[in-house]
């Protein structure tokens, strides 16, 4: 059942030198953050946590203490929802809304969560975006209310390796969690999420428009090849092997609309482009109606909604315009590329440590949608796309710098780019 939204959590209580420690560490992460911002390095948030975490190892576990935890996972769209989410919530909210913390850059690790924690001890409610590592810590230390887990897909193979083990995690951490873990706001359509969810206590189903199935074709528990059939509303996956299979939902996903339970059907209306984020607005709209917001508050909050964290984000190079659209994995780009409409269209690549090292996932990208337009090849693994779009027979250009491949163009232009040169463009239109 939906919870009221006016209850405040329970005060957090640590011993008084837990209390001295975690202050003397904010205040050093602080003043560490301070001097980056001032050196040019960026908004100083990652930092302060690092520092923070180094010196008070138990902050994650402390700062979640006393609050009211709504937590968003999923290998996409985790930004954008939990965007959405804290929208909703600080809609719901009115008047009230200081009350509400969120990590809008973006920073899902621990020390990133613990950061922006930090910075209002105050606000009894918290909605974080969490990378799917953490989760397993943010049900055992947080004891979330709410957790919207999205989709499960490859992404930095050179460091997740096997996607269905963090889908053990998830699921052995719900059930160590039992009766006690939090309410699930889960994707039906993604075999391994479902899987990882088995053993929560309470699951509300979102039937999403995810047209990417390239990392669900067997099924999590038992290895057979699943089997997938036409519905009503697209495909419905079951797993002949086993009991295993696609779960009726609440939630709906039909076209641009999103049907409720009780088969009303609202439409979201939002500032960011492409049918993915009609799912990602379901998954945020059921987790916001569960916590106690009205349907038309919650939808009225997430129109407010333009560019979280840099995504989607219409930039001046110059006097070159271009849309910035983040794709890290197969599956994000196959989204992404529909939404590139420019000719040229520039795609950036790189293999930092955040992007992940192993680019072989660029063959499994359907570029051959590109065919007919040319394509400007940038960022340090700009060669490597270029072999890959010679085999797409997509005309491409290659310009490694990404000034360069900007250039000083009279029409607006798309760029769709890795983790690190979209970080990089950011910082070159003064957005972070």
């Amino acid at each position: 059942m939906p919870s009221n939204l006016t209850d405040p959590a329970a005060p957090a209580v640590l011993p008084r030198s837990a209390r001295a420690r975690l202050l003397a560490a904010t205040w050093l992460g602080n003043a560490v953050a301070l001097a980056s911002r001032l050196a040019g390095k960026g908004s100083g948030a990652s930092i302060r946590g690092q520092v923070l975490t180094w010196l008070a190892p138990e902050a994650f576990a402390q700062l979640l203490q006393g609050r009211r935890v709504l937590a968003v996972s999923g290998t996409n769209g985790k930004t954008t929802t939990t965007h959405l989410l804290a929208a909703a919530i600080r809609a719901g909210l009115g008047s009230q809304a200081d009350r509400l913390v969120t990590n809008a850059d973006g920073a899902n690790l621990h020390y990133g969560i613990a950061s922006a924690l930090s910075q209002r001890p105050k606000a009894d409610i918290a909605v974080l975006e969490t990378d799917e590592r953490v989760v397993s810590d943010m049900i055992a230390h947080a004891r979330p209310e709410l957790l919207v887990l999205l989709n499960f897909s490859r992404d930095q193979l050179d460091r997740h390796h096997e996607i269905k083990s963090l889908g053990r995690s998830w699921r052995v951490a719900l059930e160590r969690a039992g009766q006690a873990g939090p309410t699930i706001v889960a994707n039906a359509c993604d075999p391994l999420v479902v899987w990882s969810a088995g053993t929560a206590a309470r699951v509300v189903w979102v039937e999403t428009a995810t047209i990417w199935n390239a990392d669900g074709a067997l099924c999590p528990a038992c290895g057979t090849i699943l089997r997938r059939t036409p519905s009503g509303h697209g495909q419905r996956w079951d797993c002949p092997g086993c009991e295993l299979r696609q779960p009726e939902a609440g939630y709906r996903v039909d076209g641009a609309d999103i049907v409720l339970p009780d088969g009303g059907r609202v439409h979201p209306d939002l500032q960011v482009p492409g049918s993915f984020n009609v799912s990602n607005a379901a998954c945020a709209l059921a987790a916001a109606l569960e916590f106690g917001v009205d349907v038309e508050t919650a939808l009225a909050g997430m129109h407010t909604v333009t560019a979280p964290a840099g995504r989607f984000a219409t930039a001046s190079f110059g006097s070159t315009t271009a849309r910035l659209l983040l794709a890290k994995n197969p599956a994000g780009w196959a989204e992404a590329l529909p939404l590139a409409a420019s000719d040229p269209v520039i795609l950036a690549i790189d293999s930092a440590a955040a992007d992940g090292k192993d680019v072989s996932w660029l063959w499994d990208v359907p570029y051959e949608q590109l065919a007919g337009r040319t394509v400007i090849c940038s960022g340090p693994r700009a060669q490597d796309l270029a072999v890959r779009l010679s085999y797409a027979g997509v005309d491409h250009e290659i310009e490694p710098d990404l000034g360069a491949a900007l250039g000083e163009r009279k029409a607006a232009v798309d760029v769709i780019a890795t983790y690190t040169p979209f970080q990089a463009l950011l910082k070159m239109a003064g957005l972070r």
